[in-house]
């Protein structure tokens, strides 16, 4: 049970969102910006990005929501979703993906830990400025959705078949209230 007061059974962010849409909004905004904006990353690897920064988080709601949205996204090729979060190999993983996964998981823990070797790797891999921008951005971000997530101890659904309908939604819809 939420430690606010928030409508039981909407999951996750949502029931936060619908609790105070004046924040809610501009929340959404900003995962629609990151996840599905115009990016040289596709919709799927930013996905990705989001997924992994919640699960180095311990944060299963937003960890399993965008593992969903990302293996939706990703198709054929979903189980590299799991390789990389269960498995924690990203062996079919691009060396341009695995440079801005090493980065986003130094955000995730500490953003001055970003080191310009980091840079120059990603950038030796493929990445450009706007890459690297939106891989930080996404794991600042999402470091603070998972915060707020759990800071509440909003709804988290149990087994990994409940969120097989909000990854579809998201992958085809986006994020929007």
């Amino acid at each position: 049970m939420a430690y606010i007061k928030v409508e039981e059974g909407i999951p996750g962010i949502r029931s936060l969102f619908k609790f105070s849409p004046e924040t809610g909004k501009p929340l959404c905004d900003l995962a629609e910006v990151l996840l599905r904006g115009p990016s040289p990353l596709s919709s799927s690897e930013r996905e990705l990005i989001a997924a992994f920064v919640s699960n180095r988080n311990n944060c299963m709601f937003c960890m399993n929501s965008h593992a969903a949205a990302a293996r939706f996204l990703f198709d054929e090729d979903k189980q590299v979703v799991d390789d990389l979060l269960k498995n924690q190999t990203a062996d079919s993983l691009s060396p341009k993906m695995k440079a801005l996964l090493w980065i986003a998981g130094k955000v995730q823990s500490n953003g001055k830990s970003v080191t310009p070797e980091d840079i120059e790797n990603a950038r030796k891999e493929g990445a450009n400025d706007t890459d690297i921008h939106d891989t930080v951005l996404i794991a600042a971000s999402f470091s603070m959705f998972n915060r707020y997530v759990d800071g509440l101890d909003s709804y988290t659904p149990a087994n990994e078949e409940d969120y097989l309908e909000m990854g579809k939604r998201m992958g085809q819809k986006g994020y929007h209230i």
